[in-house]
């Protein structure tokens, strides 16, 4: 379609018509000439990349599905222009540069600067960002006349860094024929591409980056970006190799690194990290995310300007992976911002077996950038030069305007999906063009050699050093027997895990708080420390009610929580609170945000108001997502030990969307990449008539994630905590959530922590704790025993009912309506991971007449009973049976009858306190 010119463009062609080409006959005639003219740039700034010259194999899989570009010398009549036009002089619109220091120029001559700047082996996506300043600059990049010239020094490094791509994959493939290793072959200007940006970052001041990638070319980012080292990576393919005793770890090419090494170029300092990933191509981009924002966040970097991310991407994924957007929905959100990302694709123009046409609905695979007005500079792989003026430009993009860029390295894959497959099975014309394509390093080196840039003998010379380089690792690396994981931790923790050269204690440790720091931090809770500020009529009542539970010595869920907090706070500890609507509460319980109900925008949050000398508390409402912000608080916890970083869902049940974070990185992060990391998931659970998607946080799937044998009774109940992979709670009291909190930092190693929080148990007048459960002394209880009339006789005790969470509540409630308070134990166990087998068989020891009954408010094939049955089996050696009650299995977590769940409830109350229904089942 036609593109108008701007306002701007059709007055200066009335205002300088004459003075330009002298008389016309025909004043209207050279005003709509130079309107022409004004179109035609517009036109290629906007649609010059669909003629450029991206694809190395020039095979055109791109489907623009529209009318033909109307671009070029032959098509200048769609613009009211004929060829005899094409020598006449016009003056160049203010929105363009390719003029240079000239501001007339022929049309043929604008025709063919304009096709330089954006019709070779770069095309430019920019048109659509709505900043005027950002597009003069970006024109200003690509337009200049002469801008894309290198010197004779980065012409020599930048042949270097390809030899180093290529022939390290060459020695691969050489050396491990039948290994699978995804190289790069096809795409090995990443390498130099990488290091441009690393090299433009470093020099504009940036001392650390992280960065995330798929598979694809892992092992040579490690070796020739990170700088691991080689004989690391070759014994990595020695089917010899053992595992040391650090769990399961992964296969190569998702490990990572962390180094700190001189950037050769600028003669700086730069700390790089590869973060760990699995198979699951995009779920690292938050988690980079988070880490970078960590890493900002603890040494000031407040503009992005000494931390900053990288993020890799396959053409594929990034069209077709949801988390992709739910990143970019992050990068300019105030708490989630690291200050612009660059993010390369490496454009393979093909999936696994599938073709782009039948892979995304757009053009390019992009395109989900524009959402947030990131430029994107589409680039032919095959072209080095091109590849890194790119680079330079993104860098540059990031440093000035510290928004998200997107350079697209349009490339193709050697091979088929890894070194074993057959892609002519799929894509017969593809490869058999693959097949005749020179490699990139070949081209390069030609057109150098043409030059006269390297003389052949230099380049051999080079050729055969690093050869000889990837031979002496090769030789080293045979002395490697094991492997051990802390040489490939992508997010070392020094200092944390010893104390003065010792490893830390690994004693349980007291918990709570003497009172008057619990009477100061719940006052904190129960005010408004800052002049002037008025709250909404009904907050003022909660701060009151808090303010009388303070006098009253108790606390409930929300202050308990606060106590926790306040408490860390003040002891130097960094807290993050992150999720959706986490600053209020989705069940209107926290209020740590308060908002001024006069002035727009103006808010108080008292946790930070605890001490002068305290940690900050950073609380954040999040986007409307849980992969990618569950994957961003990931990042964040691995960064420092010395941080609670937590994420509440908005209900449990919601975490489903952040699965894969939950399964690939938390669950066995430390078994596969050796990253102990302390992430806390607030899980909202409680079977209450709510129906099936706002009941249940889904207990069953953490626990049977647990690493800890149902069959096996531990020794230590600290080593349990040690050995586990994470740790799963669902306190019943406020007092034990604040301890579980506390012990989360105080203890002398990090596990992820789950907690099962409650919905109604918000605000039950009997779930409130005293003071006294959390002065000096007190601890985490990871089983509470009935301490009611059935300790005074145990003996004429018929029944243990062992339970969890809020379903104790409606047991004592049944309980005291049968009268059986003598007859029946109730026994809390808070901590089901690691299960506290010593304290269950403190309880079964102490009621030997007693059957066994696992009660739960979930249906059968839910909840707790399938992971604590056998565990109670083995506290009692198996002399006992342990029955169920319960709901029956079910295929939804919930009915969503009212009246439905009110009859379940009274008949699972009624099977545990009917002191005769097992004996008849039996």
């Amino acid at each position: 379609p036609f593109l108008p010119p701007s306002l701007g463009g059709a007055a200066l062609g009335l205002a300088n018509a004459q003075a330009m080409v002298g008389a016309q006959p025909n004043m209207e005639k050279l005003v709509e000439d130079h309107l022409a003219v004004q179109s035609l740039v517009r036109a290629y700034q906007v649609r010059g990349h669909h003629i450029a010259k991206l694809d190395p194999l020039d095979i055109g899989v791109i489907d623009f599905d529209e009318s033909p570009v109307m671009l070029g010398l032959k098509k200048v009549g769609f613009y009211g222009l004929d060829e005899s036009d094409l020598d006449k002089v016009f003056r160049l619109p203010t929105t363009t540069f390719i003029g240079g220091s000239e501001s007339v120029l022929p049309l043929r001559e604008i025709i063919s600067r304009l096709e330089m700047a954006y019709c070779q082996s770069i095309g430019v996506e920019f048109m659509f960002i709505n900043d005027l300043e950002q597009c003069q600059w970006i024109r200003q990049k690509f337009e200049r006349p002469g801008v894309m010239q290198f010197t004779l020094e980065e012409k020599r490094t930048l042949l270097t860094r390809m030899v180093r791509s290529t022939k390290f994959e060459e020695f691969l493939q050489r050396k491990w024929s039948s290994e699978k290793r995804f190289g790069l072959e096809g795409c090995e200007s990443l390498i130099p591409a990488l290091k441009t940006i690393i090299d433009k970052s470093s020099m504009n001041g940036v001392e650390s980056i992280i960065m995330g990638m798929p598979h694809r070319g892992r092992l040579n980012v490690l070796a020739n970006v990170i700088h691991k080292e080689l004989d690391q990576i070759f014994c990595q393919f020695d089917s010899n190799l053992e595992a040391a005793d650090e769990g399961s770890g992964d296969v190569k090419y998702h490990l990572g690194m962390w180094h700190r090494r001189i950037n050769r170029v600028t003669d700086r300092n730069i700390t790089l990290s590869l973060m760990a990933n699995p198979s699951h191509l995009e779920a690292v981009d938050p988690v980079v995310q988070g880490k970078t924002k960590a890493e900002q966040f603890y040494c000031g970097d407040t503009e992005g300007k000494r931390v900053m991310s990288i993020l890799l991407h396959g053409d594929a994924a990034f069209a077709g992976q949801g988390v992709v957007y739910e990143t970019f929905h992050l990068s300019d959100l105030p708490s989630y911002t690291t200050h612009g990302t660059v993010h390369v694709v490496v454009n393979n123009q093909v999936g696994f077996t599938t073709d782009p046409r039948v892979a995304r609905s757009s053009s390019y695979p992009t395109d989900v950038a524009k959402v947030v007005n990131a430029p994107i500079f589409h680039v032919n792989a095959d072209d080095p030069e091109a590849v890194m003026y790119v680079c330079n430009v993104a860098a540059e993009w990031r440093a000035t305007f510290h928004k998200d860029v997107v350079v697209d390295l349009v490339c193709y894959r050697r091979n088929g999906h890894n070194e074993m497959d057959e892609p002519l099975f799929t894509q017969p014309l593809m490869y058999k063009q693959i097949k005749k394509q020179k490699g990139v390093l070949q081209k390069y080196s030609e057109k150098l050699l043409a030059e006269g840039a390297v003389s052949r003998q230099d380049y051999e010379e080079e050729i055969a050093k690093y050869d000889k380089i990837c031979e002496e690792a090769h030789a080293r690396s045979k002395d490697e027997k094991i492997l051990h994981i802390k040489h490939w931790l992508d997010s070392p923790w020094p200092g944390f895990f010893n104390v003065d050269g010792q490893p830390k204690s690994m004693t349980s440790l007291s918990t709570g708080l003497p009172e008057e720091e619990l009477v100061h931090i719940g006052y904190i809770a129960s005010s408004v420390p800052v002049e002037d500020f008025t709250i909404h009529r009904g907050l003022s009542r909660i701060l009151k009610g808090r303010a009388a539970m303070v006098g009253q010595r108790v606390c409930d869920w929300a202050l308990g929580e606060y106590m926790a907090f306040g408490s860390l706070l003040k002891e130097g500890t960094h807290i993050r609170l992150s999720g959706q609507d986490v600053e209020r509460g989705t069940f209107s319980h926290r209020h740590h945000v308060l908002h001024d109900q006069k002035i727009d925008r103006r808010i108080c949050i008292p946790m930070n108001h605890i001490s002068p000398n305290q940690a900050p508390y950073t609380v954040c409402n999040s986007s409307l997502s849980e992969y990618g912000v569950l994957g961003f608080e990931l990042g964040f916890a691995l960064a420092s030990p010395n941080a609670l970083v937590l994420w509440e869902a908005q209900f449990g049940d919601f975490h489903n969307t952040a699965q894969c974070i939950i399964d690939q990185f938390i669950c066995p992060g430390q078994a596969k990449w050796g990253r102990q990391n302390g992430i806390v998931l607030l899980l909202p659970h409680g079977m209450e008539g709510m129906g099936p998607e706002h009941s249940s946080a889904r207990p069953e799937r953490f626990l049977q994630m647990c690493n800890e044998d149902p069959d096996t009774y531990p020794e230590f109940a600290v080593r349990q905590l040690y050995d586990c992979n994470w740790i799963i709670v669902n306190c019943s009291t406020p007092a034990n959530y604040f301890h579980v909190l506390r012990r989360q930092i105080l203890q002398a190693f990090r596990k992820p922590l789950i907690v099962i929080t409650p919905k109604s148990l918000l605000r039950h007048p009997e779930a409130k704790s005293s003071f006294d459960d959390m002065l000096p002394g007190t601890h985490f209880q990871r089983l509470i025993p009935d301490s009611g009339p059935v300790c005074e006789n145990p003996e004429a005790v018929k029944r243990i009912v062992f339970c969890t969470g809020k379903v104790y509540y409606e047991l004592t409630r049944e309980r005291n309506n049968r009268g059986n308070d003598d007859t029946v134990a109730i026994v809390r166990i808070e901590q089901l991971s690691p299960f506290p087998f010593d304290q269950v068989k403190v309880e079964t020891d102490r009621y030997p007449n007693a059957d066994l009954v696992w009660c739960q408010e979930e249906h059968k094939n839910q909840g707790y009973y399938d992971y604590v049955k056998p565990r109670l089996r083995t506290t009692v050696d198996r002399t006992r049976p342990v029955w169920y009650a319960g709901r029956g299995p079910a295929a939804a977590p919930a009915t969503g009858n009212k009246a439905a769940h009110l009859v379940e409830l009274q008949r699972f109350l009624d099977t545990a306190f009917n002191l005769d229904a097992f004996t008849e089942q039996s």
